[in-house]
C-alpha cells in the first residue's frame, strides 16, 4: 500500500504487505451501541496513533504544557503531534501491569476506523511519567493503553460532538476522587485530527487514534485505579471504563 506522502501522515497507511500488517494487528472486542441497537463487533487494529497537544485553543494546550513541565517534561516542538505507539499496547483487559509506580492514566476519546466507517470509544493513554522527561514518545510506548469494549458510530456524534463530556475518576487513600472531567469541545475533534494526519486521505481501516486528553485536576499523580467516561447528553448514553494497575517491581 503506497504511503502517503505529507511528512505528518507518512505512516498514517500501511506500506507493507497486507498479509504482514494483518500479523501486526490487536484483535479487539466491542459492542457497538447504535440507534439500530447493540452488536458484538471484533475488529483488527494494526496502526495506533496518539495525538498529543490536541487542545483547540492556546490557552488549553498551555495548561497542559504546563502540567507536564511541573513534572520535568519539555514542551513540544510542534502542536499537535503525533506519536506512533504499536498496537498490541492495546488492552481492554484488568488488571493493567506496569513497572514501577510513576505511572499515570489520562482519558481520551478514541476514534477507529473499520470496514469503511469511523466509531468512537474511550481510552486511556497510560503514561511513565518518569521516562516522560526523556522521551515522550517512548514514555507512551511502554506503558498499555486501556480501552473501553462499548463503541457508538461517529456519524452518531458528529453533530452534537462538543457537548461529549470526558471523566476520569482515581483512588486515593481508599476513596474515588474526581481526576479529570471536561467537555470535548476543549480538544480538536477527530475530524481534524484525522485531516491533519493523514492530509485529508481519511483513518483507514484498522486504525486507532487517541485523541487527546483533558487537564488534570491537581497535579498529574499515579493511583492504584482509573475509570474513564465518555458522557453524551444529548442521547443520554455513557461508556464506561476502569482498570487497576499490577504493579511490578523496578529492579536495577
Amino acid at each position: 500500500m503506497t504511503k502517503t506522502a505529507n511528512p505528518a501522515g507518512e505512516h498514517a497507511r500501511c506500506d507493507r504487505a497486507p498479509t504482514t500488517c494483518d500479523a501486526f494487528a490487536v484483535q479487539l472486542a466491542f459492542t457497538i451501541d447504535s440507534a439500530a441497537g447493540e452488536v458484538s463487533r471484533t475488529v483488527a487494529i494494526r496502526q495506533l496513533v496518539i495525538a498529543g497537544w490536541a487542545g483547540r485553543d492556546a490557552a488549553a494546550i498551555e495548561h497542559h504544557v504546563a502540567e507536564l513541565e511541573a513534572i520535568g517534561v519539555p514542551r513540544p516542538s510542534a502542536v499537535p503531534l503525533f506519536y506512533r505507539v504499536a498496537a498490541n499496547q492495546l488492552v481492554q483487559d484488568d488488571p493493567v501491569q506496569v513497572v514501577g509506580s510513576a505511572s499515570a492514566g489520562e482519558v481520551e476519546p478514541f476514534v477507529f476506523a473499520d470496514d469503511g466507517a469511523l466509531y468512537v470509544s474511550v481510552a486511556s493513554d497510560h503514561t511513565d511519567r518518569v521516562l516522560e522527561r526523556t522521551s515522550v514518545a517512548l514514555s507512551k510506548q511502554v506503558c498499555a493503553k486501556p480501552i473501553a469494549t462499548r463503541a457508538w458510530p461517529l456519524a452518531e456524534v458528529e453533530e452534537h460532538w462538543d457537548a461529549l463530556m470526558l471523566r476520569a475518576t482515581i483512588v486515593e487513600h481508599g476513596h474515588e476522587t474526581l481526576y479529570q472531567e471536561a467537555a470535548v469541545s476543549t480538544l480538536r475533534t477527530p475530524a481534524d485530527l484525522i485531516d491533519r494526519f493523514t492530509a485529508g486521505g481519511g483513518l483507514p481501516d484498522g486504525t486507532g487514534m487517541c485523541c487527546g486528553t483533558i487537564g488534570v485536576i491537581g497535579a498529574i499523580r499515579h493511583a492504584p485505579s482509573f475509570t474513564m467516561e465518555l458522557v453524551d447528553p444529548v442521547l443520554h448514553r455513557v461508556i464506561r471504563h476502569g482498570y487497576t494497575l499490577d504493579v511490578l517491581d523496578e529492579v536495577a
